[in-house]
């Protein structure tokens, strides 16, 4: 196993991740597009965005959501079409067949955070199998700058995304060969399936959903706006 860029004292092995070919540990934005570009991923267009294809799934999958029924949530969670339980027997199965997956593989990993104030942010941490996706992780959520709070991070939630990875309905009890699980007892959101960044996006939206109302009595609120550059026709996405 390989490890590239600034490590954690949390490592991969704190998610029973094991045996990785190479662990990329928060690449710069710079670095990633160099990844994406090496790796076949996407296309560099003018002035600089990166344009990739998603595939079959271009948008959520409301339907191949699940939570984990669990005792430390489960009477907190309103169960029913939009929130379908998935037994714990099952998400087990299922992240035991993804971690024996991932072994061999090459893993990008972002450590973040979620929520703009910083006494009520979530922090996370998004493994992902592709650079783009890592990069869209890079871009979506609050990066942390200071390199000593950096290699101290300690995730509070984290997000595996394994989009070639495909469930068997049979065996994994899902409905389709996409899956987004999350684990509120394991702090842990299992995506798989789908090529779709924004799954990663709402997963965290929602877990901030529920978190931030049973801590703090506070909702989280979703924000996104365009600031123009000097240089014509270049947005910056900013998230708050």
């Amino acid at each position: 196993m390989s490890d590239k860029g600034l490590k954690h004292k949390v490592g991969l092995e704190h998610h029973g991740i094991k045996n990785a070919k190479e662990i990329f540990w928060n690449l710069t934005t710079p670095a990633l597009y160099e990844h994406i570009s090496r790796n076949g991923e996407g296309q560099l267009t003018h002035l600089g965005p990166v344009v990739v294809a998603t595939g079959q799934h271009t948008g959520r999958a409301p339907n191949d959501k699940f939570v984990v029924k669990e005792p430390t949530s489960q009477d907190d969670i309103w169960w029913g079409k939009v929130n379908k339980p998935f037994n714990v027997e099952q998400f087990d199965a299922l992240y035991g067949r993804v971690l024996a997956y991932l072994q061999n593989k090459s893993l990008y990993v972002q450590d973040c955070c979620a929520g703009a104030d910083q006494e009520k942010q979530l922090h996370i941490r998004v493994v992902t199998e592709t650079a783009w996706h890592n990069l869209f992780a890079r871009n979506m959520f609050i990066q942390i700058t200071d390199l000593d709070k950096l290699a101290n991070h300690v995730p509070a939630f984290t997000i595996l995304h394994v989009p070639s990875f495909r469930a068997v309905p049979l065996i994994d009890g899902t409905n389709s060969e996409v899956f987004v699980v999350v684990d509120y007892a394991k702090q842990m959101v299992l995506i798989g399936g789908t090529n779709y960044a924004g799954e990663i996006k709402k997963s965290v939206f929602s877990v901030l959903n529920y978190l931030l109302p049973k801590k703090h009595s506070v909702l989280s609120m979703f924000l996104v706006f365009l600031v123009q550059e000097k240089r014509p026709f270049l947005p910056t996405l900013i998230v708050i």
